[in-house]
């Protein structure tokens, strides 16, 4: 199966993904820098340097590199017009765009029935302090797009909160507060493929984030039919069949859904969990593109 990888090709995962494809596929990266879309009366085509994109038989989204808005979106709708013309494209565009989205995804996961931390969304530095006095003074600021902890704030003082709501109101920036929830310095990652879910422990006692790129450490869980449930309905409520889901097990006993990434790493969690996740993301495009071919009747 000749598959379009959008991924560094000196990134890790991209070469666990060739190690893993073996001779069974092949895998060509794809950057999404030189995306080049042509529409007119012969057809339209996605190409991306010398490669065709629609003669591909999937594509693979490991990455969504940081770029300006007009670009983002350029690459969100030549993902979904890929789609359209019959390459399916895993995760789909929309689950992209959903999960990338902070409040999106907590949105989606909130109607999903699933915990999440009480969330505000503001544009004006007034609306972010009376969120930040309705949360009790203790907050955690996020910017809307980003991953693995980078950028992420906890105020507990309203004199910073003003200069912080400040910074990103100049900017132009969403602001973006959750309520911080008391925890044991441990939280859940999550990895849905398809219908398996894998999971380990993060743990930092030096810092109230728990992602490994921060300094924690993974170790080994016990994926409860609970915690494999709520990963599996969180994943699907961004429509993600590929999907790294962070849990956090608050000190008053519940169960908070964080976030969604539905271009997830796996490097400490296939070590943690002795699997070849790699192998298995392959599996399921392949199951996944066997299906979309069953559905059409080709």
């Amino acid at each position: 199966m000749n598959i379009a990888v959008f991924a560094s090709p000196t990134s890790w995962h991209y070469r666990d993904l060739l190690r893993a494809a073996g001779a069974a596929h092949q895998l060509t990266p794809v950057a999404y820098e030189q995306l080049m879309a042509t529409v007119g009366s012969a057809g339209a085509e996605l190409r991306s340097g010398d490669a065709l994109l629609n003669g591909f038989d999937a594509a693979l989204v490991r990455s969504m590199p940081p770029a300006a808005l007009e670009p983002i979106i350029f690459r969100m709708n030549a993902l979904a017009r890929l789609e359209a013309a019959g390459v399916p494209v895993i995760n789909p565009p929309r689950a992209v765009e959903a999960a990338i989205d902070k409040y999106l995804t907590t949105a989606l996961l909130a109607g999903a029935g699933l915990l999440v931390p009480r969330t505000f969304a503001c544009q004006t530095v007034d609306d972010a302090l009376a969120a930040f006095d309705r949360l009790g003074g203790d907050a955690v600021v996020k910017p809307v797009y980003g991953a693995e902890g980078r950028g992420l704030v906890r105020l507990t003082d309203r004199v910073l909160a003003v200069r912080a709501f400040t910074s990103l109101a100049r900017f132009g920036s969403l602001i973006y507060l959750q309520q911080f929830v008391p925890h044991a310095g441990r939280d859940f990652r999550l990895l849905v493929v398809g219908d398996e879910v894998w999971g380990m422990q993060r743990t930092n006692h030096d810092d109230w984030r728990s992602n490994i790129s921060c300094g924690g450490t993974g170790g080994p869980l016990d994926v409860t039919p609970e915690l494999a449930s709520a990963a599996r309905r969180a994943a699907a409520a961004v429509g993600a069949s590929v999907a790294g889901v962070d849990l956090l097990p608050g000190e008053d006993g519940q169960l908070y859904a964080l976030e969604v990434n539905a271009s997830p790493g796996w490097r400490a969690l296939s070590a943690v969990a002795q699997v070849d996740v790699a192998a298995c993301v392959l599996n399921h495009v392949a199951d996944y593109v066997e299906e979309r071919t069953a559905i059409r009747g080709d």
